[in-house]
């Protein structure tokens, strides 16, 4: 078994990633001392204790009509980028960090944004860095992952607490949300089909990777076998013909048909550069990666894979989480 482990300097957050090596490819949940788990399979060392760049804030001024967000380590920032007009930072949005999601299955998102941040809070934003809701977990909770569908509904997967593995519903984006229990030990990443139903992936109690369906109109969560092996659970994502499935540790996307309890591999999208993608976006003909590896962003053709179109530049703690939206 190999150990990776990142701590932080006295009042930041700690993040632990365990993986084996090992032929079996089977894979443990990382954990946190301070309870602030981290969905990176391969943390990035360098530069610690960080200390960030000031980046100057030019979002609200800028013309672009895309954004991307390269959401950091908990408790940290998102970097706010204008591709393709530049690969330059122009903001940040300050105290958020985790993952994000936007009100579309694929491609870039309608003028708002969810980021999962913190310990319980769910919020939303018009871009470029309007908050403008703010919906909440028990605070017992880990949120770890967000989805929307096209009816408006956010689904927000649980990582470890009192409700891990659990995958709470927001009727509309509103209220306080229905948890669903599923058979995930810890949930990782989550997204709907165009039917509207919802998959999302973690590990089982078995530290072995794990898909799971929830199926639209259900409450009978279902497990769903793969036809090839995942190692560490990746973005799960619609992209406009299959369900697609990143593995954080071969830095491939798999994309699947699904019937009944079984996903049969249609295609493998390989990924050369990036070292840790924790999170993906797949917007029009490109993909997103938030690169907890390398500490930074990325941009690859889609389906196409292979080399990096672009790598963003700015201040990045671990990022954990991308999302690209059109204003």
């Amino acid at each position: 078994m190999n150990t990776t482990s990142l701590t932080r300097n006295a009042g930041a957050l700690a993040a632990l990633a365990i993986f084996a090596a090992c032929g079996s490819g089977s894979a443990v949940a990382p954990s946190n001392a301070v309870g602030r788990p981290s969905t990176a399979a391969r943390p990035n060392l360098r530069g610690l204790p960080y200390s960030p760049t000031v980046v100057p804030d030019q979002a609200a001024k800028s013309k672009s009509k895309y954004f991307e967000y390269v959401i950091n380590n908990y408790g940290s920032y998102a970097g706010i980028f204008n591709y393709p007009k530049s690969t330059k930072q122009i903001g940040t949005i300050d105290n958020v960090g985790g993952q994000g999601c936007t009100n579309v299955l694929y491609g870039y998102g309608k003028k708002t944004f969810w980021i999962v941040a913190g310990s319980d809070q769910i919020t939303e934003y018009r871009v470029p860095q309007k908050p403008i809701k703010t919906l909440s977990v028990p605070s017992s909770s880990m949120p770890s992952s967000c989805a929307m569908n096209t009816s408006g509904d956010l689904a927000v997967g649980i990582l470890a607490g009192a409700s891990t593995g659990d995958v709470a519903i927001f009727k509309h984006a509103e209220g306080s949300g229905t948890f669903v229990k599923t058979p995930l030990a810890n949930e990782f990443f989550d997204g709907y089909d165009e039917k509207g139903n919802l998959f999302a992936d973690g590990f089982a109690a078995n530290h072995a990777f794990m898909l799971v369906e929830l199926p639209k109109g259900g409450k009978i969560v279902k497990t769903i076998t793969t036809s090839n092996s995942v190692v560490f659970p990746g973005s799960v994502q619609w992209d406009g013909k299959y369900i697609t499935v990143f593995d954080q540790l071969a830095n491939n996307l798999y994309q699947y048909s699904i019937s009944g309890t079984k996903a049969t591999l249609k295609g493998t999208v390989s990924f050369t550069g990036s070292s840790d993608c924790a999170q993906t976006w797949i917007a029009t003909g490109v993909i997103y990666c938030g690169d907890a590896g390398n500490d930074n962003g990325s941009v690859f053709r889609y389906p196409a894979g292979g080399k990096q179109l672009a790598v963003f530049t700015g201040s990045f703690d671990e990022p954990l989480g991308v999302v690209a939206v059109k204003k």
